[in-house]
């Protein structure tokens, strides 16, 4: 069964190389201020440049994550691409076919270069980002590029970014959300304090969106450690699609799918990785890689396959399950249960 499903689902080679190590990923960052027992003091006062602008030098990460904006917000066309895109588990994501990520916020690990007229953002995918801080302006119809264009301004404390001149090869987030070449975006970077840089992103982009919409996200400084890349190595080949299989659901009882629910934990590769079951209306949910909401379909009473095209398997044994694994194109990687929320203990 186990190996009929896998089939079914995805057939793929490795997209991305992560790197089990690398180089200065424990070397003190230099002045930076420190609690009395030499810790990072994430939360001391934002540093100055030297033109007393706030300095968002150095490295940062932001949760790779799916973007919450609701169906009403989407055009037609839009929808249809979702659906699309998720009914083909994802396999034209541009990260899997070793192709920029574009204007993707919350995007892993990048390093934040500051200077008075010019800042650059380097991506662990080996991209970058330009925003000039010159006062030239965006051109009306610029050529369409991967990584568009920017400018920036200062707005006080706050680094305004307005960027224009994306193609439309790439998503606004890993589950499918697309645009068009006519995408325009806004990004307002606030260091509230050492640690912490907030995001607030507003998109236009009448082609894809009834309306504008703004998010807000936070970007955490990582001290005492460097950013090491993470390359995409060939091009991945995948079959199956999600509506077949659905029509090769089974049935399983409640009782059984309650024995699931709980949180567990272990390493998926070398990262710390911790999926969250839960029950809802007789339907089994996981947090996908992306952190998304991925709806588990039974093949069995043990056996799940997922909407974002990995598989689960759970301990049928223990009540309640004592460990799930989770089936990527990387491996099989089992978790231990962690805990089980109370408002979901079996029999609920």
């Amino acid at each position: 069964m186990r190996g009929a499903l896998t089939v079914a689902i995805v057939v793929s080679s490795a997209a991305v190389a992560l790197p089990a190590n690398g180089q200065w990923l424990n070397h003190p960052t230099p002045n930076i201020p420190r609690t009395s027992d030499g810790k990072p003091n994430l939360a001391a006062p934002a540093p100055r440049a030297g033109d007393g602008h706030i300095d968002l030098s150095g490295p940062w990460t932001g949760r790779p994550g799916v973007i919450g904006v609701p169906d009403e917000a989407l055009t037609a066309m839009s929808k249809a691409l979702v659906r699309e895109r998720e009914e083909n588990y994802f396999r034209d994501r541009p990260a899997f076919n070793c192709q920029p990520s574009g204007p993707e916020p919350m995007l892993g690990w990048r390093r934040i270069i500051q200077m008075p007229s010019l800042i650059a953002i380097a991506y662990e995918n080996l991209t970058y980002h330009l925003i000039f801080m010159d006062g030239r302006k965006l051109e009306a119809n610029p050529e369409r590029t991967w990584m568009g264009y920017s400018v920036g301004r200062w707005e006080g404390d706050t680094l305004v970014v307005d960027s224009f001149g994306f193609n439309d090869r790439t998503w606004l987030d890993g589950r499918g959300l697309p645009h068009t070449d006519a995408l325009r975006t806004t990004e307002r970077y606030l260091r509230r304090n050492f640690g912490q840089l907030q995001v607030e992103l507003t998109v236009t982009d009448p082609g894809a969106f009834a309306n504008p919409w703004t998010m807000t996200y936070t970007l955490e400084f990582q001290a005492d450690t460097e950013m090491i890349e993470s390359v995409c190595e060939e091009r991945s080949r995948w079959i199956g699609r999600l509506s077949d299989v659905e029509q090769s659901a089974v049935t399983v009882s409640p009782q059984t799918l309650a024995k699931y629910v709980g949180v567990y934990s272990g390493l998926w590769v070398t990262r710390p990785r911790t999926v969250r079951i839960q029950l809802e209306g007789g339907t089994l949910y996981a947090n996908g890689l992306l952190g998304e909401k991925v709806r588990l379909i039974p093949h069995s009473e043990t056996s799940f396959s997922g909407t974002d095209g990995l598989s689960f398997d759970f301990d049928l044994d223990g009540n309640p399950a004592a460990f799930m694994v989770e089936r990527h194109v990387s491996g099989d990687w089992q978790y231990k249960r962690l805990s089980l929320p109370e408002s979901q203990t079996p029999g609920n």
